[in-house]
């Protein structure tokens, strides 16, 4: 995947890969030469190591929608290469090749030339660069859901459960 096709894809909504353990639905937020930056729904920022894309797909028929809404102060880790990605995610809790058996939780304790060191479960674990096909971290947006009060009119579900508990502590306390 080369750069300029990519960046035509920046903040359009994409399917990286057509299905297996990888694959994930979500809006495509920057391009570099050798990664990229996928916010999707369930699972935050990740980041796409290039060299491991298959295919990227965009007005699929059978994707879903994507439902966030991302606040104007919204950041995430920037970086020139996937290296200084995984230099920037230090020290920080991440979850590497989100699917099937290669999956690996940690903490990320030092990035390499050719490998990173990840402290996980008591063990010490060193993954070659080259196998890392997507990295994520603990930045998540929250969703908000909207239901339809009996007018019709949306409600936020959030603010709706809360007026539950609030009537029923009320009423309790009657």
């Amino acid at each position: 995947m080369n750069k300029k096709m990519l960046l035509s894809l920046v903040d359009k909504v994409i399917k990286v890969d057509r299905g297996g353990p990888e694959s994930r639905v979500g809006l495509l937020l920057s391009a570099e030469d050798d990664y990229f930056t996928l916010l999707t729904e369930n699972d935050g920022i990740i980041y796409y190591s290039t060299q491991h894309i298959k295919s990227l797909t965009n007005h699929s028929k059978n994707q879903t929608e994507f439902n966030l809404e991302i606040p104007k102060d919204f950041e995430y880790i920037q970086a020139d290469d996937f290296k200084g990605i995984l230099n920037c995610l230090t020290l920080q809790w991440v979850k590497i090749n989100r699917g099937g058996p290669e999956t690996l939780e940690g903490v990320l304790d030092s990035v390499t030339d050719d490998y990173v060191i990840i402290v996980a479960n008591e063990e010490i674990i060193r993954v070659a660069l080259f196998h890392i096909r997507n990295i994520s971290y603990g930045v998540k947006i929250e969703k908000t859901k909207k239901d339809k009060d009996k007018s019709g009119k949306e409600e936020n579900k959030n603010n709706k459960e809360d007026n539950k508990n609030e009537s029923k502590n009320q009423e309790e306390a009657k």
